[in-house]
């Protein structure tokens, strides 16, 4: 059992669209990202995911709206739920979702990451 300082977490990478994990409780796992630019269109079968935006601001454009997140916000995306991630800028989000979800879901891209890096 050890504390985990997000801030040292988040510059110890630099890449975008890597989720890294940084804790596990309860088949959950804790997991840091840095994105900037635009994701891809994707859904989740079986999990529901949750973006805590920790610095920054990240559009997720759903199919029939889009919700804008700003610092200290977060947003839960339903199992199911086409949706696409957006950052104008570079964004810090930490992200709680099951072990096995996909970060492109049940979409195949050169920005799935199979095989997360734990830090």
């Amino acid at each position: 059992m050890e504390k985990v300082n997000l801030t040292e977490k988040l510059s110890s990478f630099t890449d975008y669209w890597s989720p890294k994990i940084v804790g596990e409780l309860n088949g959950q796992q804790v997991r840091l990202v840095k994105l900037k630019g635009e994701f891809v269109w994707h859904h989740h079968d079986h999990e529901d995911e949750l973006f805590l935006v920790l610095k920054g601001q990240l559009t997720m454009r759903l199919r029939n709206r889009d919700v804008m997140l700003n610092e200290g916000e977060f947003f839960i995306v339903p199992r199911g739920v086409e949706h696409l991630p957006i950052a104008l800028e570079e964004v810090h989000v930490l992200l709680f979702e099951p072990t096995a979800t996909l970060n492109t879901g049940n979409v195949q891209s050169d920005r799935t990451v199979a095989v997360l890096e734990q830090i």
